[in-house]
């Protein structure tokens, strides 16, 4: 009883998969590897209906059990034969999904490149358009003031012209922010070194950047471009969130990887919550994607009350 009540449990569940299987291959869109699965599932079915029919009637048992045993060898083929093309699907999907991630990689870097393109064309606008301006105007207020004029003036005068001081200076640095000459003339290296120099002078935090990296290590400018925003979005993020004393960054070339570590000893956060909620990773999940775009690597680790620890690693 116990064996006949297995038997039709077995056959009802072959009965399933049969039925789950032919109705997969128009999701499959008739490949042939499902259709020979889908009909070793009905034969197995039909096997185990076999086993039933020899169990109940012992007569048949003797003329069922070739058939039995027959359709064991189709089974097997087919279920080889389907596994061997099925391979076939697994390698297109494996492909379109590699191609998928090149695709990414390339839209990626255009929007970086486009973006790259216009900073240097609103910094050169800033530069060459508004700063003569102002320069103009602050040679003017320099002429004004050579004139004798009463104390009231003068004071009016030397306000205005510091005003436009301030301007101009405020240009020069808005526009090497938007597109840093340094980084373009003289590397990776130098342009962190000087970035982390002018937060520097604020005093409020103090950043070592150790490198034996020099102005002759130039790499693709790519790969400088966004290494460089990398690094800068980290210090702001710091400055920003972190309350830390400290930052500690070095930049290395190990045989063809450029590394770049980051520690800061701020109040840190959650970081696997923060892997869960991308609109909290104050930007991290940006640099995630502008490495992504450069086949690089960007690892990060924080926790509260241990600062926050990031190393990039870019193959070139």
């Amino acid at each position: 009883m116990i064996r006949l009540v297995a038997l039709i449990i077995s056959i009802t569940l072959q009965i399933v998969a049969a039925v789950l299987a032919i109705r997969l291959v128009r999701v499959t869109k008739y490949r042939a590897s499902w259709i020979l699965i889908s009909i070793g599932f009905i034969l197995m079915a039909l096997k185990m209906i076999i086993k039933l029919i020899q169990f109940i009637n012992d007569d048949f048992s003797f003329y069922l059990r070739p058939a039995d045993d027959w359709l064991g060898v189709v089974i097997a083929f087919l279920f080889t034969a389907g596994v061997f093309l099925i391979g076939e699907m697994f390698y297109t999907l494996s492909r379109a999904e590699r191609e998928h991630r090149r695709s990414e990689r390339r839209l990626m870097r255009a929007i970086i490149q486009t973006e790259e393109r216009e900073r240097r064309r609103f910094a050169k606008d800033l530069h060459d358009g508004l700063g003569p301006l102002l320069s103009t105007a602050r040679m003017t207020l320099s002429a004004l003031l050579q004139h004798e004029r009463d104390d009231h003036s003068k004071q009016v005068l030397e306000s205005a012209s510091n005003v436009i001081n301030e301007a101009v200076e405020s240009i020069k640095e808005i526009s090497n922010n938007l597109s840093p000459h340094v980084l373009t003339n003289f590397g990776l290296a130098s342009a962190i070194k000087n970035f982390v120099f002018k937060v520097s002078q604020s005093k409020s935090i103090n950043i070592s950047f150790d490198t034996v990296l020099t102005d002759a290590d130039r790499f693709d400018s790519n790969i400088e471009t966004v290494m460089y925003r990398a690094t800068c979005e980290m210090i702001n993020n710091t400055i920003k969130h972190a309350n830390a004393t400290e930052v500690n960054i070095s930049l290395e070339k190990i045989q063809r990887t450029i590394v770049i570590k980051y520690d800061d000893n701020g109040k840190g956060f959650d970081s696997e919550k923060t892997v869960m909620e991308p609109n909290s990773g104050m930007g991290l999940s940006n640099i995630a994607s502008r490495m992504n775009s450069i086949n690089g690597m960007f690892v990060y680790n924080s926790a509260p009350g241990d600062g926050f620890h990031a190393v990039i690693k870019v193959k070139i």
